[in-house]
Formats: structure tokens, C-alpha cells, sequence
């Protein structure tokens, strides 16, 4: 019997070594603001799950041809061209959102949502959430909570909503909690350089677990308080992991060759471990 305890050990490590890597399809589609940042997001994520072993990627990505904005002064012409050229477009996005159909998330263990704006017109929404609450991942990066603002259902399964944001600022992020793989590399405080940092509206402490907060006002050092920038949450027997931080190119990609740079390799890294550990999380690959 000794001998055989003995063994456990060994055939746990193994089967986690040879285990599949699980299946997170990414989506980047906006129909409100579309961040600069979402190819380095789009790369990053792919390089992580192929680098960790933990995850591969899929994408659901923006079809080409979305119409730009109409001017004040666009003619009576203009308008109907634009028109018809954005219903054209949420044609093929439509289309492409089809991958978050119930049928085809079948095939998934989880979904990002990487810098998503506005109203996707997924195929069934509720089919979405209940997917969700079935026992599977959810992960929201950055204006992933600027996106259904008119679904409360999305917004209490996220457990917050962007409100607004200020000029990118130096803040110190707390650690409330150095166990979860999110934050367990970040020690107590951790500090960036310059970041988007988001206020958010139907948001509840009572309702989520907060790993990073601040207790001072981004843009106003002097008023004190509890702001949220990343936490975890359950959903029925899913799990739902959110960061607010992810704006800036230089706090996602660790490429020292990236022009303007303002947050240090560092920074960088530990922005990409800060993420990876939530997928894992959320995906149940670490406790």
C-alpha cells in the first residue's frame, strides 16, 4: 500500500504534463470603439496559450469593410451610402459571430473577450450566459465591460460596467489576494506607469473577489476609496475572470522593440502572467 501512495504523486504530475490543452475562442469584434491595441492583444494570447501549453486559440475577428463615421455635414447621398454599406457589414459580423452560437461553443472551454465594445450581435445571448453558467470560462480584458451596456444579464454575469475613464496615469495596484494565479506574482502593491484606468458603475464588492483595487482615485490622489481593477467571480458553475488593465501596447507585449514605450519589461511580463493566471483560473487548470 505504501508503495502504491508512493506512486500518486508521479501519476498526477504525469497526467497533468500530457494533458490536453484546453480551447478559449478570443473575440476582438467592436461595433462602438475599437482599440489600437487588439492585434497586440489578439498575438499575445495566442503566444501564451502556445508557450504555457495550457490553452489554444481560436479568433472571432472584425470582418474588413466596417464604414467610417459620417461627418456633421455628410450629404443626403452620403447617409444612404453609409447606410447600406453598414448593413452590408453587420451582415458578415453576424456572420462571424455565429462561432459563439451554443452549437459551436460546444467545441470550447471558455471565451474572451478581448476589448469588445458595444452591442455584438450574437447569435443567442442567453444561450451565451447559460453556456457560461453550465461549468464554463469567461475572461474580460480591458472594454470587455464597455460592451452590452444594454444587457444587464452580461453585465451582472461580468459583475461591473464601465462608466468612464480619465488621462492615463501611474497607479499602484493592491494584491488582495497573493494566492489566486492572477496575482500571486505581483506581490503586495504593484505599480504602473502609465495606463487607461477605468471607473465602473453596477459594480458590487459584495458580488465579486477582488485581486487588484486601488484605495485612491486615479486622477484625484487626494479622495480615497476602494476602486476595482481586476477581480474573480463565479457564474452558476461557471468562473468569470476580469482585468480592467490592458489599454496601452507597452503593458501587453513585452517586445523591447516597441516605440514610445512608457511601462518597462517588467511591467510587461508581469501583465502577461497576471493574464495568463486568470485563463487558468477561469479555465480550472490552477486552484
Amino acid at each position: 500500500m505504501k508503495k502504491f501512495l508512493a506512486l500518486i504523486p508521479v501519476v498526477s504530475l504525469a497526467f497533468t504534463l500530457h494533458a490536453e490543452p484546453k480551447k478559449l475562442l478570443v473575440v476582438t469584434t467592436t461595433t462602438g470603439f475599437r482599440h489600437s491595441s487588439i492585434p497586440t492583444l489578439e498575438k499575445v494570447l495566442a503566444q501564451l496559450g502556445k508557450d504555457s501549453g495550457v490553452f489554444t486559440v481560436d479568433l472571432v475577428q472584425q470582418p474588413p469593410g466596417k464604414p467610417a463615421n459620417l461627418k456633421k455635414d455628410a450629404t443626403d447621398e452620403q447617409k444612404a451610402a453609409f447606410k447600406e454599406a453598414e448593413a452590408k457589414w453587420e451582415i458578415t459580423l453576424k456572420a462571424e459571430l455565429q462561432k459563439l452560437s451554443p452549437a459551436n461553443l460546444k467545441n470550447y472551454d471558455g471565451v474572451v473577450f478581448a476589448s469588445t465594445t458595444g452591442d455584438l450581435p450574437l447569435p443567442d445571448k442567453q444561450g451565451f450566459l447559460d453556456w457560461i453558467k453550465a461549468g464554463h470560462a469567461f475572461i474580460g480584458i480591458h472594454a470587455a465591460s464597455d460592451t452590452f451596456h444594454g444587457f444587464p444579464e452580461f453585465i451582472a454575469m461580468l459583475g461591473g460596467e464601465f462608466a468612464h475613464h480619465g488621462p492615463q496615469v501611474s497607479v499602484d495596484c493592491l494584491n488582495q489576494d497573493s494566492a489566486n494565479p492572477a496575482t500571486a506574482q505581483l506581490g503586495q502593491s504593484w505599480t504602473i506607469q502609465q495606463e487607461e484606468i477605468y471607473q465602473f458603475k453596477n459594480y458590487d464588492a459584495t458580488k465579486v473577489h477582488d485581486l487588484l483595487i486601488m484605495d485612491k482615485h486615479p486622477e484625484h490622489k487626494e479622495i480615497a476609496g476602494h476602486f476595482p481593477v481586476s477581480w474573480c467571480k463565479s457564474f452558476g458553475d461557471g468562473k468569470v475572470f476580469y482585468t480592467s488593465l490592458g489599454h496601452r501596447e507597452d503593458i501587453i507585449d513585452a517586445d523591447p522593440t516597441l516605440k514610445d514605450r512608457k511601462n518597462s519589461l517588467e511591467i510587461s511580463k508581469a501583465y502577461q502572467q497576471h493574464v495568463l493566471g486568470g485563463i487558468e483560473w477561469a479555465l480550472g487548470v490552477k486552484p
